[in-house]
């Protein structure tokens, strides 16, 4: 390991990055043998990051606009969420089970005054966020509706891995879920008609993405969200947005719901709320705040470190002007994916603020995905023929063009390698 590399200062140009060499497949330092499977993960082994930039233990620089899938919404290591939980580790770490904390406290302030909510409940993940939003509509539904315990959800919908948020998922984005609990029905997603039709006495709410993140980042058109949020007044059920992956910033506006008009019952926050650390919240409004002690369960929800890495992530966000800066930092990036879709002949770009895909005409993210990696960029392959596209809300338009570069190359390279295997001799 390169001590030097990693002890200089964490300001990073995109000239000196460039300097770094990407070999094709980083030879891990340390061996990974005993660690138990569970996600597929690339063979580097990442000691450093700093906003865009991520460097692995040989000294190779990477340009990254994974960003965890939108979790670092203020990218690698800002310096606010670094004091912050450097501050409070010193002051208190975690009080325990049942014991209340400043930063807990004044974090669901700070989240219901921003959002016009109620009440708010924090977690650790954004499935753990649903799960509760699944627990809290069925409650709901035993106080206000007769019993009715039934969730629609649409087709392609991913919210998270706990088994309630399983079974609210569709198979088809999520790759490995496997059938879960009954109560569930999942109809076309932007089909009104679809929805209302699935309706019945039964039924005590709808839950929906926003923009479907892991089916490839389809948007919610604005006339289907506002009426399905008008189906739900007219037949006395919830709405509930998983804004998991949309919110805080992420669409250019706290909350994805404020871009579309609409008003949910239930909320769930995740991913960016942390900007990399374990945070999840749950927001309720008028009389789905029905929970009572235990419902919703959980040790070590909103202990006082996470709970002030939320503070910091928040505070950042609400800055004046912070939303119309990743506004115009996204039409930058939809331009510049457009032009490329466009030389390379790919499909379209679709997406809001910092969260954009790019629709390819063959099945060739996997290997895309591997192409940029030997280019020094980080992508996510959401499926197998759609890339995604998550920088920190703190993106520069310098490491966009950066990216586009890089990109471009990516198409290069994977078309260079196609050439030669159509060349190979039978």
């Amino acid at each position: 390991m390169n001590l030097f590399r990693l002890r200089r200062s964490a300001a990073v140009t995109v000239a000196e990055a460039r300097r770094a060499p990407v070999s094709p497949v980083a030879t891990p330092s340390y061996p990974a043998q005993r660690l138990l499977a569970g996600a597929e993960r690339q063979a580097q082994v990442f000691v450093r990051g700093q906003g865009s930039w991520l460097w692995d233990d040989a000294g190779h620089a990477y340009l990254d606009f994974n960003q965890g899938g939108a979790v670092n919404s203020l990218g690698h290591s800002p310096a606010v969420l670094s004091k912050a939980l450097s501050e409070q580790a010193q002051a208190l770490i975690n009080p325990g089970a049942g014991y209340l904390n400043r930063e807990l406290l004044t974090l669901v302030e700070r989240l219901c005054q921003s959002t016009g909510s109620d009440q708010a409940y924090l977690l650790n993940s954004g499935a753990e966020a649903c799960e509760g939003a699944i627990k809290l509509a069925r409650k709901w539904g035993q106080l206000h509706r007769n019993g009715a315990y039934h969730i629609i959800t649409a087709s392609q919908a991913c919210h998270g891995r706990s088994l309630g948020a399983l079974s609210a998922s569709d198979p088809l984005p999520c790759k490995r879920c496997e059938p879960g609990l009954p109560g569930f029905s999942k109809v076309p997603f932007n089909d009104l008609a679809a929805l209302h039709a699935e309706v019945d006495s039964r039924t005590v709410a709808i839950m929906l993405e926003p923009i479907q993140g892991e089916a490839g980042v389809i948007p919610a058109t604005r006339e289907y969200l506002q009426g399905v949020a008008k189906l739900c007044r007219e037949l006395g059920i919830l709405l509930i947005l998983d804004e998991v992956q949309t919110a805080i910033g992420r669409c250019g506006a706290l909350l994805a719901e404020h871009s579309y008009g609409v008003r949910a019952d239930i909320i769930t926050l995740g991913k960016g709320l942390g900007g990399g650390v374990p945070l999840a919240a749950l927001l309720a409004r008028g009389n789905a705040c029905c929970a009572e002690p235990g419902e919703l369960q959980g040790s070590h929800h909103g202990n006082a470190l996470m709970s002030a890495a939320g503070l910091a992530v928040l505070d950042t966000v609400l800055e004046p002007g912070f939303f119309e800066r990743v506004q115009d930092s996204g039409r930058h990036l939809r331009d510049g994916l457009s032009r490329l879709a466009g030389r390379y002949g790919q499909g379209e770009v679709r997406g809001q603020g910092l969260l954009w895909a790019m629709q390819l005409q063959d099945n060739l993210a996997p290997a895309l995905v591997d192409a940029a990696m030997h280019e020094g960029l980080l992508l996510n392959a959401v499926q197998s023929d759609v890339l995604r596209f998550s920088p920190a809300l703190t993106v520069s338009k310098g490491n966009i063009d950066e990216m586009l570069l890089r990109l471009a190359r990516a198409f290069a390279r994977l078309h260079t390698l196609q050439q030669a295997r159509r060349d190979m001799p039978a």
